[in-house]
């Protein structure tokens, strides 16, 4: 089974595609090696102050990957306070 979590978010004051890109990379590093999941800036890639970052688990176990992601979810809205998460979604393949 395969869990996608799609996380929409607003860059408030970035006004720059370089300037995005030094606040999405250290997210993403930061949630491989902390949920040792998959991720990465899945669209809006040329918008300076949106980015859409997804992340994925393999398991055969429905329940923990729903748990490691509603975990990524509280993590974000935690640490992560340059970037407003205004939406997100977890499904399952």
């Amino acid at each position: 089974m395969i869990c996608v979590l799609e996380c929409r978010f607003i860059l408030p004051g970035c006004s720059s595609l370089k300037e995005k890109r030094s606040q999405v990379k250290p997210l993403i590093n930061r949630l491989q090696r902390e949920f040792n999941l998959s991720a990465s800036e899945i669209d809006l890639q040329d918008i300076h102050d949106q980015a859409v970052i997804g992340c994925a688990l393999i398991s055969p176990d429905r329940v923990f990957m729903e748990k490691v992601m509603q975990r990524v979810v509280i993590f974000i809205e935690a640490y992560w306070k340059n970037m407003q998460l205004v939406d997100y979604k977890i499904e399952f393949y």
